[in-house]
């Protein structure tokens, strides 16, 4: 039986001190204009389709081994295959609520456990990416995706927890019943039910396990 479900956010949350559009950029040379697209859609001057759509230009005709290969080096904070451990093994599906690209969570649900990712799709044709969104995703089609999942798990929101770390959380901090900004933006920060700063992700489990106990 599903006891709470537990919403991870990727970018600045499980990947610090950078994203992963950015991380795959850098190698593909479009660094520069995905970084200053990031800035204009945190500062509200552009909005995440705006800047998908930029970066996705930058991915056209790469193909999804390459772009793979790319994410296998992604750089992780510590602690992400023990925390999700602790999360299965205490009856709290874990998840990816997250605006990476779904290859993005693709391969973190394939390597650690995560039970669901969601994301914008990049578009790709035998094997190589087009320069095309497939389909969007926003900050509310996030927390959208993460109530789906309580439904589906027979799980209220008030018995959900969401990880993240910036502004792309908020509406998902707003619908549950506990959220942990973790090393979170000002903005965050001052929503967030508890506040984590720190280089491994098991710094959350003693709020996780207190949840549990409040269930």
């Amino acid at each position: 039986m599903r006891r709470g479900l537990v919403c991870f956010d990727v970018d600045g949350t499980l990947v610090p001190g950078t994203s992963s559009c950015a991380w795959v950029a850098a190698a593909l040379g479009h660094e520069a204009e995905l970084v200053a697209a990031e800035a204009a859609d945190v500062a509200g001057r552009m909005t995440n389709q705006e800047a998908s759509i930029i970066d996705a230009r930058g991915w056209a005709g790469h193909t999804e081994a390459e772009i793979a290969a790319r994410l296998e080096t992604l750089p992780l904070v510590g602690g992400i295959a023990e925390t999700v451990a602790w999360c299965h093994d205490h009856g709290l599906r874990p998840i990816l609520t997250t605006l990476a690209w779904t290859p993005v969570g693709r391969l973190l649900a394939g390597r650690f456990g995560f039970a669901a990712f969601c994301g914008p799709v990049p578009e790709a044709e035998a094997g190589r990416y087009t320069g095309r969104v497939a389909e969007h995703l926003d900050e509310y089609g996030k927390r959208d995706f993460a109530l789906a999942q309580a439904r589906q798990s027979g799980v209220a929101p008030e018995a959900c927890v969401a990880v993240g770390d910036s502004r792309s959380d908020l509406p998902l901090f707003a619908a549950v019943g506990t959220s942990i900004g973790f090393n979170a933006t000002p903005a965050a920060r001052a929503v967030a039910t508890h506040v984590v700063d720190g280089d491994d992700l098991r710094a959350i489990v003693p709020i996780l396990d207190a949840q549990l106990s409040s269930v």
